[in-house]
């Protein structure tokens, strides 16, 4: 009989992806038939309901699927799909059906169906397919991946597990900060398990999944490299838009770590001052406005990148964070990165049922 684990998030990138594949492919390694399925496709490009969602096909590569992406993601959620659901151009009752057929045929001669949930567990409730709904129409166990900084995390991941019910299985925290890390394991794990919520994990936040490099950021953005001699392989983790002054905005970068600066070609004054900041990664200039040969200069010396966009500031700041959120659970050797924290600092026997 096919075992269903349906991992769910208790917000948007917390994770799931990449959580959810390395335990299928963990299952693989350990003798299990897995299979696949995100019965609601979010990660769009356009509005007009084509999907570009990257997960069913990485997942299609990672555990060597056949199934073509319309029974791996059955429903695109995209903008239009939810404008004609509100307008009462989506049968909830006949989407259900269909969702369960797919679901039925993908879980057919499987030992564990890995089924990857939506952004939250509300995603979907306008057609009656949120992840608590799915997860009993699939029979499915659910598996919460849940952020930690704060004990008051504690609230919303009692909140979202109570809504499972006798579903639940159990928790596993991910990118746990160092800073976070003690207070967790030695109050809060036990605090949730003494209330039925069982912690199968902490893991460590890890800068190769926190963050992209800057080669990567260059490439998503479309960005030119300015700069010949400087090394783009440092990380990003987030970003700073230049509207200050740059006496003002020297001393807030000098208190960041790990970021990007974000701001127009022609900000000499706060491009200069940027670079005096050991915490700022790279340069991102936007407008398609090239800086002075004076600046090139001091990059090329500090051997901070500099990058140049063509969009304005408001849309490059929307897009590379984007790229942040979203970018490191895209492929193999995330998934690889994955497994190996969930053999570490993960029961992994456990919520397999060995």
């Amino acid at each position: 009989m096919t075992r269903t684990i349906l991992v769910a998030g208790t917000a948007d990138s917390t994770g799931k992806t990449a959580i959810a594949l390395a335990i299928g492919r963990i299952a693989a390694e350990r003798g299990l038939s897995v299979g696949y399925m995100k019965p609601k496709g979010t990660r769009l490009q356009s509005n007009v309901g084509k999907t570009l969602d990257e997960d069913p096909l990485l997942a299609r590569e990672i555990l060597g699927l056949d199934a073509g992406m319309h029974e791996l993601e059955p429903v695109v959620y995209s903008p239009t799909f939810v404008e004609q659901a509100i307008r009462g151009r989506e049968d909830p009752d006949e989407l259900r059906e269909m969702v369960r057929e797919r679901f039925e045929g993908l879980a057919e001669g499987v030992d564990l169906m890995i089924v990857e949930g939506a952004r939250s567990p509300a995603t979907g409730g306008i057609v009656s397919l949120t992840d608590p709904e799915l997860a009993e129409l699939f029979d499915a166990e659910v598996l919460l991946v849940a952020a930690h900084e704060t004990a008051a995390d504690a609230d919303e991941t009692l909140d979202v597990a109570s809504r499972y019910g006798d579903r639940f299985l159990g928790t596993v925290f991910n990118a746990v900060s160092d800073a976070a890390f003690d207070g967790l394991e030695s109050d809060v794990v036990p605090f949730l398990e003494e209330r039925g919520v069982p912690v199968y994990g902490t893991l460590p936040r890890t800068q190769e999944l926190a963050g992209v490099t800057v080669a990567e950021l260059a490439d998503e953005l479309g960005a030119r490299l300015l700069t010949s001699d400087t090394s783009t392989d440092a990380y990003v983790e987030r970003f700073l838009v230049g509207a200050m002054s740059g006496e003002s905005a020297l001393r807030h970068l000098r208190r960041t770590r790990d970021a990007a600066l974000i701001t127009g070609g022609d900000r000499a004054d706060l491009q200069t001052v940027a670079m005096e900041a050991a915490g700022v990664k790279c340069l991102v200039l936007t407008g398609g406005l090239t800086p002075s040969s004076a600046v090139l200069r001091t990059a090329e010396e500090k051997g901070v990148p500099v990058l140049l966009v063509r969009s304005d500031t408001l849309a490059t700041i929307d897009r590379a964070e984007d790229v942040v959120r979203s970018g490191r659970t895209r492929d193999e050797r995330t998934v690889s990165i994955m497994e190996g924290l969930l053999a570490e600092h993960a029961d992994v026997g456990g919520l397999l049922g060995e």
